[in-house]
């Protein structure tokens, strides 16, 4: 069914069309509602459609020749996807599936084409989206070229580090399982990584975030290992014994 045009008009990439084009847009569009573990979009499929998720959270994943799935990255609501098929008419290159119960929004590719061509601010909007896209995929790659699996979710856990007003946290981290895809390791040694950081006091837990106590260490660990981690943290501690 079509969407309402109050949630079109909630979409980042719609944001700012004037209302009789959000009007058109949002009778194209279509509704659907995915449960967790459903595929949204399956690697090698046509690109039938341009997708937005409304609500829920999804991942992309990709899987490896022995079979193994690699998380790519998450959606989150507002966000659009499956625009690299839209736009080359390719095969769709990676699946996505819900993570929990999702509502997706579909706009039919020619339209969605349509939209990028005669829309300035759509193709502006489209290409800042790219740059995002092949930076975030040269980080991965970069992440995942690390032999040393603790190594790789010392540095996954990094770049989910922001700034709050409790200093550097980790808000809203994905679940164990979930980040053992994206770095291509198990859920045990995610979190065998986390209770390691946990006893150095790197990081600590507060309620539902993680704040980073000693973010040069985290860094230390991301870069060159757990045993320089340790050897900086011990020189820390050492130091704020013996400071007045």
């Amino acid at each position: 069914m079509p969407i309402a045009i109050d949630i079109a008009a909630q979409i980042p990439l719609l944001q700012g069309l004037d209302a009789e084009t959000l009007t058109t847009v949002a009778r194209l569009m279509s509704l659907r509602s995915y449960a967790a573990h459903e595929l949204v979009l399956r690697k090698g499929d046509a690109a039938d459609h341009l997708a937005f998720l409304i609500s829920g959270k999804l991942q992309v994943v990709d899987l490896s020749e022995d079979g193994r799935e690699t998380g790519i990255h998450f959606i989150l609501p507002g966000v659009y996807f499956g625009e690299l098929s839209v736009i080359d008419g390719q095969p769709r290159s990676a699946s996505v599936k819900a993570m929990v119960t999702s509502e997706v929004a579909m706009l039919p590719s020619a339209n969605a084409r349509a939209l990028i061509v005669n829309r300035p601010l759509i193709a502006e909007r489209f290409l800042t989206h790219f740059a995002k896209i092949v930076r975030a995929s040269s980080s991965h790659q970069t992440l995942l070229s690390i032999p040393n699996a603790y190594q790789r979710v010392f540095a996954q856990l990094q770049l989910f580090v922001r700034e709050s007003h409790h200093g550097k946290v980790i808000e809203g981290m994905p679940k164990q399982h979930e980040i053992a895809i994206m770095v291509n390791t198990s859920r045990e040694t995610v979190s065998r990584a986390l209770h390691t950081l946990l006893k150095m006091n790197i990081l600590e837990k507060r309620g539902t975030i993680l704040v980073v106590n000693r973010p040069e260490q985290l860094k230390t660990a991301a870069t060159m290992g757990l045993d320089e981690a340790m050897a900086a943290n011990d020189l820390q501690q050492k130091a704020e014994k013996s400071s007045p």
